[in-house]
């Protein structure tokens, strides 16, 4: 019997973004878009949970998306990203 390769599971990243967000409706594009992708393919966990914070303008997810995937979806809302680093 031949060895058969096990598919390593893809391995899960917390991110952290600066984001600014002056109001409410800042907050809510990024949240609406988060939960799109999160939304998108729930049996992959590329966005298993993340959070939005107004007041300190930070961005938190976890998941399994590559970095610049959720770059790019956080940078369609039209909010300008100052930083981001992964945490995990």
């Amino acid at each position: 019997m031949a060895d058969q390769e096990i598919a390593a599971a893809p391995q899960l990243h917390k991110y952290k973004f600066n984001v600014k967000m002056t109001c409410a409706g800042c907050s809510g594009a990024v949240n609406r878009a988060l939960k799109k992708a999160q939304d998108s393919d729930p049996d992959q966990k590329l966005i298993s949970e993340y959070s939005v914070d107004l007041p300190n303008e930070t961005v938190l997810v976890t998941g399994t998306i590559p970095y610049d995937d959720l770059l790019e979806k956080i940078k369609k809302t039209g909010k300008e990203v100052r930083s981001g680093e992964t945490l995990e």
